[in-house]
């Protein structure tokens, strides 16, 4: 379990819904990866990021597909491209990823409580 944190740490975490509006191979990353653009609506708009997700996912798959990230994170340049998010996942039982994502279709933009 990694430290205790206080309310107000998590409050600093902006996690956010948005809907996956395109998904692309790649092949540039040295881990196999996906770059995604999500559109978290009109107060953020739509954000991309690599995501490491390609046991699970083909970049067909994921278009329209809810997930949640973390949208307050400093962008990170990931090869040749700019990741501005950081979606969450969770490991399943053989090492892949899979995607945290709301289990209701909801707002894009709508933050995590």
């Amino acid at each position: 379990m990694a430290d205790k944190i206080t309310f107000d740490d998590f409050a600093k975490v902006d996690i956010r819904a948005g809907r996956v509006v395109r998904a692309e191979p790649f092949p540039e990353a040295r881990k196999p990866a996906l770059k995604l653009w999500i559109d978290f609506g009109p107060e953020l708009g739509e954000k991309k990021t690599s995501a490491q997700i390609t046991d699970n996912y083909t970049p067909e798959a994921l278009i329209g597909k809810m997930v949640m990230a973390v949208v307050n994170f400093p962008p990170r340049q990931i090869g040749p491209f700019m990741s501005e998010v950081l979606t969450l996942g969770v490991s399943d039982p053989a090492g892949g990823i899979v995607l945290v994502a709301p289990d209701q279709d909801v707002a894009e933009g709508g933050k995590l409580h």
